[in-house]
């Protein structure tokens, strides 16, 4: 069994059994499944995400895997991977609580608590209407800069996220949100991978998500090479020489995204 509580819960939940306790937290319900449940609760007046894993059975690892898909066992992929962020400077969630029993990866039962993040926009909502209403060009740049500095470092660090979408990366709305004063933070990461190095290829999926939620938003080339620069850290003609292939990679991966999302959310579609 593992096991960290940190304040409040470390306090809150003396003498009682802390996988009880949690599954005994009351509050909003953003996600209701057999094997996993997420919820926003309230200690003292303060915010917490509380995720929650029951086991999804042998019946949903083998289906997942027999697809190419890596299941989610339990709340240790997103604790391993917060801890990993912190230690390389990427912004990201704070986790209080953390648990996990049970040596049977089909009926493990664990949960990770994290302090919520507010005030806060998804760059999905805050760039909604940037077709219509361009943004500045100095916060849009400053914006893109950042987040091509966090995912290129979170990837330099063995961590690949499975979600990389524009709707995770938060922006902190606590104060103007300006060019020489913004703050980011990535979130949801149930799903991200820790190893030694990011493999090539969980490095361009996550890329391709990236590109793909960010398509619609009025993007420049000029844009996407600002990224490339950030991402890689390097001069962007070093980056075009070594990776000149990677956009227009990334260009057609992100076609096939936005052509299967259509097919899935299409009227009629799964009915």
């Amino acid at each position: 069994m593992k096991l960290i509580l940190a304040e409040p819960f470390k306090t809150l939940w003396v003498g009682r059994d802390p996988f009880d306790a949690v599954e005994q937290l009351q509050g909003q319900v953003y996600r209701e499944l057999e094997g996993r449940r997420t919820l926003r609760t309230e200690v003292n007046g303060k915010g917490y995400f509380v995720k929650i894993h029951r086991g999804i059975g042998w019946g949903e690892i083998f289906k997942n895997l027999s697809t190419a898909k890596l299941p989610v066992l339990g709340a240790g992929q997103e604790w391993r991977a917060i801890q990993r962020l912190h230690e390389v400077g990427v912004p990201t969630m704070t986790a209080v609580a953390y648990g996990e029993r049970g040596s049977n990866p089909a009926a493990q039962h664990s949960f990770i608590v994290t302090e919520e993040l507010a005030p806060t926009i998804s760059l999905e909502d805050f760039s909604a209407d940037w077709l219509a209403n361009p943004p500045e060009p100095r916060l849009k740049r400053a914006l893109i800069a950042e987040v091509a500095r966090m995912t290129g470092t979170m990837h330099r660090a063995g961590v690949n996220h499975r979600d990389c979408y524009i709707c995770h990366f938060l922006l902190h709305t606590a104060m103007p949100v300006t060019a020489k004063d913004l703050r980011l933070s990535l979130i949801d990461l149930h799903r991200a991978q820790v190893r030694e190095s990011t493999p090539r290829r969980w490095r361009d999926k996550d890329l391709a998500g990236l590109y793909f939620s960010a398509m619609d938003i009025g993007l420049s080339r000029r844009d996407r090479y600002r990224f490339l620069k950030g991402y890689f850290g390097l001069p962007l003609r070093q980056t075009l020489r070594d990776e000149g292939l990677l956009l227009a990679r990334l260009e057609h991966k992100g076609e096939k995204l936005r052509a299967r999302y259509a097919r899935k959310y299409a009227p009629g579609a799964g009915s």
